[in-house]
């Protein structure tokens, strides 16, 4: 008599297709937890904008605003301030815990010697970190700018802070990406350098601060000035309501520039004099206008854009010619 031997029936369940395969799929789960964070920023961020936004349009609109003037503030001006606040502090957050620990926590951990002990070459697994981590970044700031610039250009003229100001002027069109990005970057570089996590976040969390200050002053250099003179005596022309003033002279009727200051004399009867003597006729006034504020965006974010392409290729390289 024989029997017949069959397999016994499997119990285990068959794994599903997955959206990601080999070396994407193994950055990702890796850095799950960034990703999440970063999706949750973007979500909870994009929520709160579009609730402050809504909130500010019923306070405005029981207000009789554009209608009716002001008379004092229509509307909590602090949690507008908040959002401002959260949105510029971003770039600076996203280099210290997203780009720093990138590549320093695998050099600390020796996850980085690991991997690149296995068939896949170092440029092409730091390449496939770049293009996630760029990836969320790019998109979680576009979306909070794109949201807060939405907020922001029908209400500028009630909103606190100027069109110029770092804090406007840095969280809309394309600014906002381009920072991210660029102290993204720097902070990876950074980590790639100092080989130590801690460290690294310390050391960008300073350069991301220097970024700051050292934008706030690149402004005036974003687009060609523009100037206007007008007589001594007259009101500052209305076109130029609204603009970014950087600089103001008093000038005499053969062009001879001399400094705002020149004649602000203790008495009345003595500035008379000053103004006289040098033969004052006119005022000169340097300003940037609010129509040029898009050009100097994207000027600006091109250069943000350049820098982080440099670092990003500057990090390439070396790991190509040196190990992890």
């Amino acid at each position: 008599m024989s029997t017949t031997l069959t397999d016994a029936p499997r119990t285990e369940r068959t794994p599903g297709p997955r959206m990601l395969h080999g070396l994407s799929w193994l950055v990702v789960r890796q850095h799950r937890a960034a990703l999440l964070s970063l999706l949750a920023v973007a979500v909870l961020g994009s929520i709160w904008i579009v609730y402050e936004r809504s909130r500010m349009k019923d306070l405005l609109d029981a207000a009789g605003w554009p209608g009716k003037e002001l008379a004092q503030p229509a509307f909590d001006s602090g949690s507008v301030s908040l959002v401002i606040t959260a949105l510029g502090g971003l770039p600076m957050i996203l280099a210290v815990f997203v780009g720093a620990p990138l590549i320093a926590g695998d050099q600390e951990q020796g996850t980085a010697q690991l991997v690149t002990t296995q068939s896949v070459s170092r440029r092409r697994w730091m390449a496939t970190k770049f293009a996630w981590c760029y990836a969320a970044v790019t998109v979680t700031a576009a979306l909070l700018s794109a949201l807060f610039t939405w907020w922001w250009k029908p209400y500028r003229s009630v909103f606190p802070g100027e069109w110029w100001e770092g804090s406007v002027f840095d969280s809309t069109g394309p600014m906002l990406p381009a920072l991210c990005l660029f102290t993204t970057a720097a902070g990876i570089t950074i980590g790639v350098l100092v080989r130590r996590v801690v460290a690294s976040m310390a050391i960008t969390f300073v350069f991301a601060a220097a970024v700051g200050v050292f934008w706030d002053e690149m402004l005036v250099h974003l687009a060609p000035t523009r100037t206007i003179v007008y007589p001594l005596d007259a009101d500052m022309p209305s076109r130029v309501n609204g603009s970014f003033e950087v600089d103001r002279w008093i000038g005499s009727a053969d062009g001879r520039l001399y400094g705002w200051g020149l004649c602000a004399k203790p008495t009345e009867e003595a500035s008379d004099a000053c103004v006289k003597e040098h033969g004052i006729v006119n005022n000169v006034y340097e300003y940037l206008g609010f129509d040029q504020m898009p050009a100097m965006q994207w000027t600006g974010a091109a250069i943000l854009l350049a820098g982080a392409a440099v670092l990003t290729a500057f990090v390439l390289w070396r790991v190509s010619r040196r190990p992890l």
